[in-house]
């Protein structure tokens, strides 16, 4: 199965586990940096330049936002120390919980099949460590944001707040979305469900889209991608295999 806008795409790591360590890239090249938020004055900007040049755009990315976000965005800010040097490396990283901050090639297919642009109203679930949430704001996006473990949810908006992204964020079981603030122009869910939760469907514009791992926990999965037309119909697109973590429920 082919992931889109490529016939024969990369092995792709699973996201749902940290495999093993492995040499830095060094190549030098990547995106400008995008202007939406404020100045972010680190030290690993040559990392990122990298990542982007040999993980994302070297995979057929070529969404200019996309790529100047994931150029922005420290992505080192939303890791454990003991994971800094593994920050910007090919694969998933674990981040506590039983959860992980996902290969940023995934950050950017997802973020890149979603099609939003700026101002619209975004709908993520499964914050995580926030950097998913931190690549969509760096967009211009307006972000919503659900993660059910709390000790994830408080030091991620915490990060967001530090990095100076404006995003909304709440404790909650994603499974029902946010309806008050529906509808959402995008979708997008970080976790395997192992159906594709009604009330999400629900709660997409017109046109909306919805990006969103779906099947069994411990297996390959497929990456889908739901498009809502305006006469409500439901279109799928198959992205291709991926491996994330179970989609975590209240009762679980």
């Amino acid at each position: 199965m082919s992931c889109a806008g490529e016939t024969h795409p990369p092995p792709v790591t699973p996201v749902g586990t940290a495999p093993a360590l492995e040499s830095t890239v060094q190549n030098d090249a990547g995106a400008p940096a995008s202007t939406e938020t404020p100045a972010l004055t680190d030290d690993r900007l040559e990392d990122r330049m990298s990542m982007v040049d040999n993980q994302i755009v070297s995979r057929g990315i070529n969404d200019s936002a996309v790529l100047a976000a994931m150029s922005a965005v420290p992505r080192h800010r939303f890791v454990a120390d003991d994971w800094q040097d593994q920050a910007y490396r090919d694969h998933p990283l674990p981040i506590g919980y039983g959860q992980t901050i996902s290969q940023p090639y995934i950050v950017a297919l997802m973020t890149e099949a979603l099609g939003a642009g700026p101002g619209d109203k975004v709908l993520e679930i499964g914050t995580g460590s926030g950097y998913q949430a931190a690549v969509l704001a760096e967009m211009g996006l307006d972000v919503f944001t659900i993660e059910i473990v709390d000790e994830l949810a408080a030091p991620a908006e915490k990060t967001l707040r530090e990095l100076g992204y404006d995003v909304q964020t709440r404790t909650d079981d994603g499974y029902f979305g946010w309806p008050e603030e529906a509808p959402f122009s995008a979708i997008i869910v970080t976790a395997a469900p192992d159906h594709v939760p009604q009330p999400l469907v629900d709660q997409l514009a017109p046109g909306g889209v919805m990006v969103i791992p779906v099947g069994p926990i411990g297996a390959v999965q497929t990456l889908w991608k739901f498009t809502v037309s305006d006469d409500g119909n439901v279109l799928a697109e198959s992205l291709g295999p991926v491996g994330f973590v179970p989609f975590t429920r209240a009762e679980d």
